[in-house]
């Protein structure tokens, strides 16, 4: 149990150490291919950072032995909005709250474009409504259901990609790690880094996953349990770990659209994958999930919508997130 624990905390340290490696070199990819800044983040950050779950739910749905293995899955694909829109954005309200140890200035505001960001809450909103209501009900013909949901993406990034935003501007970024006396890295220095900071984050989320394996039975909790409990918090910390960098660096829009963007991939691809690979039926403990994460998008909805969101209340979404291990615990 000893060495489980040295790698569990030694791959969280790797974890945030990779990432920002990560967010420096994405930056950098983002100015060299001129994205816009929000759609750094929505796009190229999501992306990068939403691989683990993503490979998670795909391994266990197409490479799972049992259907005990495959439900895994299931649950994995409904448990990363879950930690994303509950202990992700209360994490990024914590550190907005203010500390010297992370230097990070006290904001009563987010600088941030609410109206956009409460237009991408209702998307997902919509996209995870038509997931949920899937696996509550059985029809023949179902799995070809998976093809709409990675059209619905396609079609999130190319809106993403045509909305106009503020750019870099090489002056404002940080140099690049692996070439920091370059005032302007190349494209190939800036996606290699990326590319290999994102590697070695894959791998470090691997190891945190499967030391969750162990630390599960040794606290007498079921493999199915601690997959939907403790899973989504490991898989998502990539995204977690980015938002704090960000923050720290005064550039929370950056932080929230990072966040937003893994959503939409978590409420599509992995849900494309549950469809083609399983028949797609939830268990209580998943339901239960997906009414929590639809009651926290509602009101991160309904909180953006207002126009003025401060750190305080985005902390509060950490409170579904106990409300739901809680009631798990107690079924």
């Amino acid at each position: 149990m000893l060495l489980t624990l040295v790698l569990f905390f030694g791959a969280a340290v790797l974890i945030y150490l990779s990432c920002e490696y990560f967010v420096n070199g994405v930056e950098w990819v983002g100015y060299r291919l001129n994205i816009a800044e929000t759609a750094t983040g929505t796009i190229l950050a999501a992306f990068g950072t939403a691989l683990p779950e993503s490979v998670v739910t795909f391994v266990a749905v197409f490479f799972g032995a049992t259907a005990a293995e495959r439900d895994i899955g299931v649950g994995s694909a409904l448990g990363g909005p879950l930690a994303l829109s509950t202990l992700a954005y209360s994490v990024v309200g914590l550190t907005l709250l203010g500390s010297r140890h992370l230097k990070v200035k006290r904001k009563e505001a987010l600088a941030v474009d609410c109206r956009r960001l409460s237009r991408d809450q209702g998307w997902f909103l919509c996209i995870f409504l038509c997931k949920l209501g899937l696996g509550l009900v059985v029809f023949p013909g179902k799995h070809w259901f998976g093809f709409l949901f990675l059209a619905a993406y396609a079609v999130y990034v190319w809106k993403e990609l045509q909305r106009d935003g503020d750019h870099h501007e090489a002056e404002e970024l940080e140099p690049l790690k692996l070439r920091p006396r370059d005032p302007a890295p190349a494209l190939f220095w800036a996606a290699l880094q990326t590319l290999a900071a994102l590697a070695v984050i894959f791998l470090a989320s691997r190891s945190f996953v499967a030391q969750l394996t162990t630390i599960g039975p040794w606290l007498g909790m079921s493999p199915q349990l601690t997959a939907l409990l403790f899973s989504p918090i490991a898989t998502e910390m990539p995204e977690t770990m980015n938002a704090i960098i960000w923050v720290r660096q005064g550039k929370e829009r950056l932080a929230l659209c990072n966040i937003s963007g893994a959503m939409m991939i978590q409420a599509t691809v992995p849900t494309a994958c549950g469809l083609f690979g399983t028949p797609w039926l939830f268990t209580r403990p998943v339901i239960l999930a997906g009414a929590i994460t639809a009651i926290a998008v509602a009101a991160l909805f309904l909180m953006f919508r207002g126009g003025k969101v401060t750190g305080k209340q985005l902390t509060w979404s950490s409170l579904l997130y106990l409300v739901f291990a809680g009631l798990l615990l107690l079924r």
